[in-house]
């Protein structure tokens, strides 16, 4: 076991750069979907910064009270000489999932989610605590 403070891995910053020659760089990503939560009288207000990725890259829902939201994107830079030849082929893929117990009272139109400039933001009301145990999708907006 590891130590860790403020639930945080004290070797993650090492494990992130120990092979920085290019071959296995970025072993492990801590700093993806930083999100910051707002709490106000009527509910929380989540903004998640997901830099790189479209709207359609990204898919927010409901499932057994847990917001889950999930990020992907794949792209290709392919650029060729007047030959057809490549001078340069490079692809990305990338995934990010991130989850939030909210409560079993939400149901997917209670909560509103819109992405703009590569943040995603959630508006996530109070309610009182009931079951509801089904997995819903939500449409974000923007």
């Amino acid at each position: 076991m590891l130590p860790s403070v403020f639930g945080e891995n004290l070797f993650d910053e090492l494990m992130n750069t120990a092979f920085d020659d290019g071959f296995l760089r970025n072993v492990r990503r801590t700093d993806m979907m930083k999100t910051d939560v707002k709490e106000s009288d009527d509910g929380y207000q989540l903004a998640v910064d997901l830099p790189g990725f479209t709207k359609d890259d990204v898919t927010v829902k409901l499932e057994n009270g847990n917001l889950i939201i999930s990020a992907e994107t794949k792209k290709t830079d392919d650029k060729k000489n007047d030959k057809g030849e490549y001078v340069r082929r490079e692809r990305y893929s990338g995934s990010c999932t991130r989850s939030f117990y909210v409560g079993d009272a939400l149901k997917k139109d209670d909560i509103k989610a819109s992405m703009n400039d590569g943040v995603l933001k959630i508006t996530i009301p109070k309610k009182d605590q009931k079951a509801v145990d089904e997995a819903q999708q939500i449409l974000i907006e923007g």
